[in-house]
């Protein structure tokens, strides 16, 4: 075999691999990283990365922190991987190390982060992309609906606004965030339901809220 045709062989094998990893659940990929298969914890680190950065981002509101606090939450679960007994998804339990570390950041800054959300993921999204086309009005109005809704955000306190991240932007269910809190399932929808009325006052009391719109807060 030449060395241009074995080169082609490893480049087919290795695309058939990484093909296939894709469709891998997130459990097969664990057991096949606790096995010594790094490929398949960057496809792990692929799959989460971008709802692990949104979730730093929302909760403590800062990019470059939110994306040292992506780095470690998945340096930190690749180091604690050969002890994961799969008790719990992957998902949850690489939610949980994130959460873990945006408290100890805001622990350390001793003040309230500065709520800032992804245009593209804020929280009238959805419904704006209802429309066919926006216009410039629609464009502006939604903006400074986000804005409203990013300072509301902030004078949350942690526990609501977490649990608000973690159900309407996460679509976790209420058990997943009880287990992610450490809390009675109660106690995850006081928070949220109490976190959204606040929420609802404040954007109600700035004027920037139709009716349809509040219920999708």
């Amino acid at each position: 075999m030449s060395g241009q045709t074995w080169l082609a062989a490893v480049l087919s094998k290795r695309i058939r691999i990484l093909a296939a990893s894709m469709t891998w659940t997130d459990e097969e990929l664990v057991a096949r990283s606790q096995r010594g298969d790094v490929d398949s914890f960057n496809q792990l680190i692929l799959r989460w990365e971008r709802p692990i950065y949104a979730l730093a981002y929302r909760v403590i509101g800062r990019e470059d922190e939110a994306r040292d606090v992506c780095q470690e939450a998945f340096l930190r679960a690749f180091r604690a991987l050969p002890g994961f007994k799969g008790q719990a998804k992957f998902s949850s339990w690489l939610y949980r190390i994130t959460l873990n570390l945006c408290r100890d950041w805001i622990r350390r800054q001793r003040r309230a982060p500065v709520s800032q959300m992804p245009e593209d993921t804020d929280v009238i999204e959805k419904a704006a992309a209802r429309g066919p086309v926006e216009s410039i009005e629609d464009l502006v109005a939604r903006r400074e609906l986000s804005a409203v809704v990013e300072r509301a955000m902030a004078l949350l306190p942690e526990e609501q606004r977490t649990a608000i991240v973690l159900k309407e932007y996460h679509g976790m269910t209420f058990q997943e965030i009880a287990d992610l809190q450490g809390c009675p399932l109660s106690t995850v929808k006081t928070r949220l339901y109490q976190g959204l009325a606040v929420l609802r006052r404040q954007l109600e009391r700035n004027g920037q809220l139709q009716a349809e719109m509040v219920k999708r807060v």
